[in-house]
């Protein structure tokens, strides 16, 4: 047993030591997917700007794909397992519903008996963790914490339903944070929101209660499969992200032109094509990366921090906005100095 924590004497600042990701092997591009539902390369890129995505293998669980990206962030840190005193797994697809995905991650890492949790807030998940575990660290509790973001949307997509099936793919995204000796460095401002009263515009319902009435009834015919309601969730998504980055900007005083980076969710490209523009940020801000992985959910800016830290497009310094928006309905950011 690992001894009682004791609060640092001063504020603490957090850094981010190390970050990783996992892709399953299996690709499957938009003609591979015309090959068992209707549609075509043209129609996939010209709505979503989606071209491939990864699939897991029935044998690859979620808890597989986020213990190898925490691996790697652990190696980037030159931090070893034990090291952690928490890990939190970001998921709507856990491997079970009872014991905790990051219990089983931490596990498979030999990194008992460090604390797990997990957060399920849908596409909203990594954000999310990534505020808790600065808060946790700032606290001077905890010195190391690995988030990861972790899905296999393959399990509970509807195959036959070409209006889900071709936006959604696998992959984890993991960071280590750490206690930092500088107080400046580390997150800014952070912010999460929610609107249950929109639920049903993305959502896997398990029986014919949860189905909405009229209109709003999008359901493909299949329990406990992922259900949206397109025109509903697009709206949400392009006033989320723009408002979100909007208010991180306000309450931190900074400028976009500050700014090096925004890391959105990556939902549809014509989301973050009208996002950006209703922003006035310039396109190279904004980074994409949904035509090479599609929508991984929680994954999705975990993967996206991982590529600009192992690119060096982003450094310890940089000011970089983190946002997301998905199933709740739910939506955040956080706004950080590297």
């Amino acid at each position: 047993m690992q001894g009682s924590r004791r609060s640092l004497s001063r504020p603490a600042g957090v850094k981010i030591s190390g970050t990783g990701m996992c892709l399953p092997k299996k690709v499957l591009s938009n003609d591979d997917l015309a090959k068992i539902v209707d549609t075509n390369d043209e129609w996939i890129i010209q709505r979503t700007g989606i071209k491939t995505r990864h699939i897991s293998e029935p044998h690859e669980k979620t808890s597989d794909l986020a213990t190898s990206a925490i691996r790697e962030a652990l190696e980037r840190a030159d931090m070893q397992p034990s090291d952690l005193d928490l890990v939190i797994v970001a998921t709507m697809t856990q491997d079970m519903i009872c014991p905790a995905t990051a219990a089983t991650v931490v596990q498979k890492l030999g990194a008992i008996p460090c604390g797990a949790f997990d957060m399920n807030i849908a596409c909203t998940g990594f954000v999310a963790a990534m505020n808790a575990a600065s808060s946790m660290i700032e606290s001077g509790f905890y010195k190391h914490i690995a988030v990861v973001g972790a899905d296999t949307l393959s399990s509970i997509v509807d195959w036959d339903d070409r209006r889900t099936c071709v936006l959604f793919g696998d992959a984890a995204g993991a960071a280590i944070l750490s206690v930092s000796d500088d107080p400046e460095q580390g997150c800014l401002y952070q912010g999460l929101w929610s609107d249950g009263e929109r639920g049903q515009a993305l959502f896997v319902p398990r029986e014919e209660a949860d189905i909405p009435n009229g209109e709003e009834n999008t359901f493909s015919g299949k329990y406990d499969k992922l259900q949206m309601n397109g025109k509903a969730v697009y709206k949400f998504a392009v006033n989320a992200l723009a408002d979100c980055v909007d208010l991180a900007l306000k309450e931190t005083g900074l400028t976009s032109d500050q700014v090096k980076m925004v890391v959105p969710h990556q939902s549809n490209l014509r989301m973050l094509t009208s996002a950006w523009k209703k922003l006035g940020f310039k396109g190279e801000k904004v980074y994409v990366n949904i035509d090479r992985f599609g929508n991984t959910s929680a994954a999705t800016v975990g993967v996206c921090l991982h590529e600009l830290v192992r690119d060096g497009v982003v450094k310890e310094g940089d000011y970089v906005i983190f946002v997301a928006q998905g199933g709740g309905l739910s939506w955040g950011s956080a706004l950080w100095k590297l």
